[in-house]
């Protein structure tokens, strides 16, 4: 591979320029500040390889980011038919030009020399090279004796949150129409299951309500379990151009490590892990008791207040601060700042969703918004986020654990509208229960009931809780595994079909991010070897099945993915996520547009809700919900009695404590999340220089308060074992909390000797430790609830561990607090600005 330098920056005529800087150790860039109410101003970053100008680029190809959920969008550099760097699009409303370094550097991954280009099958418990007629004819031939034989629900598909909207949709006839499988999720649902939940529970329906620019109005950001700056960077670029401006918002930021979004906080709440509805339950109960509720609107547009007040009424700081093991003070302080902000806006990420009661606490933060009357104006609203490129079209395609186009499956006349779209008969779609959740998905393998598998563009055997387990169900004998993927990873390692799936950049289709807006990605260069698009893939496998519909014609009667698109945009219409108003063509131009677009709305959709809650009434909502404490569904009669006018539900939710507490054995809480260098399981960003030299190894994060008293220090080998498993890396003393250990989740097995776990000694993965656990509500599994112990394996000679300095990870100084990296002093101003009407094909 080429020796990479950095080309970013831009002049004033809006083109790249060589800088030095290095955008690993300056993930964020340099500063365009600005104030509220005021637009973002531009500010390109771009990356070529070594010896390659602008000049020397044959074509440049619109595209968007994939290894995170911001959506920047991006034109992809192209010469002599490979993929030679990349460059922010500064006309687009979500980056204005912004890279990450994932973005920057990340799809160097695709050329790495270990793609998978040929079709692999196992043969006497071995995979070897096939071509594509004998790996689809064994898929087809397993397929067909599985239906003649148990039927539609011993087939199920665990699929990705990075495909595109076509290949999503796809899947979901597939699956739900032509097999008649309930069994079909994706791997959203151990990032953001919560989410969509939290807004059905509220809203009745998904979709998020903000945007992102309402960044540039606030005046007040609460972010609950949300390390922008790592994994949303580009955004959290604008927050720090907001700080760096006049009249900058002040940031409320719960989270038990102090990571950088802490460092600029005007208040950081660091509670205990599994107590986060414990202290948005005390916050809540303060707005109340200082009555900073919006009556008005309330009583508009809400029900449920008088249940929700009664609920906090005795949540008080003093006893929250025992439960939470926050001050009281604290409580109080932040209280105030989101009580007494004109324009406030909140995010929530996996700090919440992947812990203890992780709806329940999801959903007081849209009370919080609620009770405060800020939502549908600008600098107002909450924004659920999303962890993957393309988790909202999963939820909008019905991939996951919903049916496309936001539809109710207990409603029958959401069922049979799906069945007209589809020509099939209302009864040939399952809607018997609700759709199989990922973790009850393999749990129904591990029983022997679900005896096909197809895994497409994720890696289960990393990234699931448990890992032992889940080594034990994919190997199974019985079990047919099916895996669709760009790289050999663990989980290829034990499927029995592999097939070589194009990536990023080399296939043409849509995504969403996470405000809905909607960029299209054009193929740039051809897929190595044999490589197909998932989407080409599932259009053969759907041809030698030959789905029909119920007049006998095709089941699937597109063939490419803009006909694909144009499929999906039949099936949105009418829908929330109406895209009816997109085109190809108009997605080829400009900006990304945000959904829904329609002729109403031919510009896209900044914010929801700007006219009250439209989605709520019991004929049209997604949900009629559930207990937020057991998981109960909400009958429809229940709802229509509680919601008849379709208003936002203020839900209510006594804490509980964890189920895996600490005890003498397992003293400390262990939590995992994520490093700003790496996306998953590191299968795209351990195969790219710049990124893998920033966080090369697995660490484990623990105090320094904490690790002198137990006898540890920096850089020492320890242990860190649950009643699940070990995992064994050098230590990192940071500020996170005292009692808490960290591991990243992104250290697997297929860059280690064998590519997979060995079968003696301690882990490497993070989630050789986590429970087999899920939240009651969004089914989501419980990565940050696991009780833990620590101990010495063997001394390090006190260097910093091999952990990245600039993050969440910095070492902790002297005082146990990390250096002011993020601070208001540690970033250089850039006024350099981009002309407004600037566009580039």
């Amino acid at each position: 591979m080429d020796t990479p330098t950095d080309r970013t920056g831009d002049r004033e005529d809006g083109r790249a320029e060589d800088r030095t800087s290095d955008r690993t150790a300056e993930p964020w860039g340099a500063r365009t500040p600005y104030g509220p109410g005021g637009p973002w101003p531009a500010r390109r970053d771009a990356y070529l390889l070594a010896g390659i100008g602008p000049e020397d680029v044959e074509r440049w190809v619109r595209s968007a980011s994939v290894l995170h959920s911001n959506g920047d969008a991006m034109d992809i550099a192209v010469r002599d038919g490979r993929i030679v760097g990349v460059r922010g699009r500064t006309v687009d409303r979500v980056n204005r030009g912004r890279l990450g370094p994932k973005d920057l550097f990340g799809w160097q991954a695709t050329a790495s020399p270990d793609r998978l280009t040929r079709p692999l099958v196992r043969e006497g418990g071995r995979l070897v090279a096939a071509d594509w007629d004998t790996a689809m004819g064994r898929i087809v031939e397993r397929s067909r004796a599985l239906l003649d034989g148990p039927g539609p629900g011993s087939i199920g598909f665990y699929t990705s949150g990075q495909l595109f909207l076509e290949e999503y949709y796809t899947l979901a006839v597939i699956a739900r129409a032509g097999l008649g499988t309930n069994h079909l999720d994706g791997n959203t649902r151990l990032c953001t299951a919560t989410a969509a939940e939290a807004l059905k529970e509220t809203f009745g329906c998904d979709g998020q309500p903000a945007s992102y620019t309402d960044v540039d109005h606030a005046d007040v950001i609460a972010l609950f379990g949300h390390n922008m700056a790592e994994t949303q960077p580009v955004l959290w670029m604008r927050v720090l151009d907001r700080l760096a401006g006049a009249a900058p918002p002040r940031l409320v930021c719960v989270d038990p490590r102090t990571t950088p979004v802490a460092r600029r906080a005007a208040v950081h709440l660091a509670p205990r892990p599994g107590t986060n509805l414990a202290l948005l339950n005390a916050l809540l109960h303060e707005v109340i008791r200082t009555d900073r509720v919006d009556h008005a609107y309330v009583r508009a547009h809400t029900v449920g207040y008088e249940e929700l007040a009664a609920r906090v009424a005795e949540c008080t700081p003093a006893w929250a601060a025992r439960v939470c093991d926050v001050p009281a003070a604290a409580i109080e302080e932040a209280a105030e700042v989101i009580g007494g902000a004109e324009r406030l806006l909140s995010t929530v990420l996996q700090g919440v969703y992947q812990s203890h009661q992780a709806t329940a606490a999801a959903v007081q933060v849209n009370n919080l918004q609620l009770l405060r009357g800020m939502l549908g104006r600008p600098g107002c609203g909450v924004l659920q986020m999303n962890g993957q490129p393309t988790a909202q079209n999963t939820r909008e395609c019905g991939a996951d654990g919903d049916l496309p186009g936001f539809r109710n499956w207990q409603n029958e006349e959401h069922i049979a509208d799906l069945a007209k779209v589809w020509n099939v008969t209302p009864e040939s779609i399952p809607h018997f229960a609700p759709p199989t959740h990922a973790m009850q998905i393999f749990r129904y393998a591990e029983q022997g009931s679900l005896r096909m598998l197809w895994i497409s563009g994720t890696n289960p055997a990393v990234s699931l809780p448990e890992l032992d387990r889940i080594r034990g169900i994919l190997a199974q004998e019985r079990l047919f595994v099916v895996v669709q993927d760009l790289f050999p990873t663990e989980t290829t390692h034990l499927a029995d079909v592999v097939l070589p799936a194009a990536g990023w950049g080399e296939k043409t289709g849509t995504f969403t991010n996470a405000d809905r807006t909607v960029h299209l990605s054009d193929k740039a260069v051809d897929p190595p070897g044999e490589a197909r698009s998932d989407l080409g893939i599932l259009l053969d496998y759907a041809a030698r099945m030959d789905f029909r519909d119920k007049d006998g014609g095709p089941l699937i009667t597109w063939h490419d993915p803009e006909s694909a698109f144009e499929a999906w945009k039949r099936c949105s219409a009418g829908r929330p996520c109406d895209y009816t108003g997109l085109t190809y063509e108009r997605l080829r131009h400009g900006s990304g547009v945000q959904w829904p677009c329609t002729a109403d709305a031919p510009d896209g959709t900044e914010r929801l809700y700007t006219d009250g809650i439209t989605w709520a009434r019991p004929d049209v909502c997604e949900s009629y919900g559930r207990d937020l404490v057991t998981g109960a569904a909400v009958e429809p009669v229940e709802y229509r009695s509680l919601n008849s006018d379709g208003k936002a539900v203020l839900k209510a939710a006594a804490y509980l404590p964890p189920h895996e507490d600490v005890s003498p054995d397992f003293p400390l809480r262990l939590i995992t999340g994520r490093t700003l260098y790496h996306f998953h399981t590191r299968t795209k960003t351990g195969r790219v220089p710049q990124l893998n030299a920033a966080a090369p190894e697995m660490w484990v994060e623990m105090s320094a308060g904490e690790a002198a008293g137990r006898g540890l220090g920096e850089d020492d080998l320890v242990e860190v074992a649950t009643a699940r498993g070990t995992v064994r890396a050098r230590l990192r003393l940071t500020a996170v909390r005292d009692g808490t250990v960290f591991l990243p989740f992104h250290y697997g097995y297929w860059d280690t000797p064998g590519g997979h776990r060995p079968a003696a000694g301690a882990g490497r993965a993070a989630n050789e430790t986590t429970v087999t656990d899920w939240d009651p509500v969004s089914k989501q599994p419980l990565y940050k609830a696991a009780a833990a112990r620590i101990t010495l394996v063997q001394r390090g000679d006190g260097t910093p561990a091999p952990a990245p300095t600039t993050t969440a990870s910095a070492p902790a100084g002297p005082d146990g607090v990390p250096p002011t990296t993020g601070g208001p002093d540690a970033y250089a101003v850039h006024t350099t600005r981009v002309p407004e009407n600037e566009e580039r094909p």
